[in-house]
């Protein structure tokens, strides 16, 4: 297992480019990073899946 994560790290880093400055977006006096945004809205993607998915195994019975 830690043979394969480790032939893995140079494909994961060479996507991406860590030597450029980040990309921020603002709005007003909020600034946030793009890769921040994109962590926030995935976690709210996760959040509303667990919400809203039905457990398996759980059906309901008339």
């Amino acid at each position: 297992m830690k043979l394969a994560f480790a032939a893995l790290v140079p494909i994961i880093a060479s996507l991406v480019n860590l030597s450029t400055p980040g990309h921020f977006i603002s709005v007003g006096v909020i600034s946030i990073s793009v890769a921040n945004f994109i962590v926030i809205l995935l976690m709210i993607a996760v959040f509303l899946l667990a919400i809203f998915v039905p457990f398996p195994g759980k059906k309901h019975q008339s």
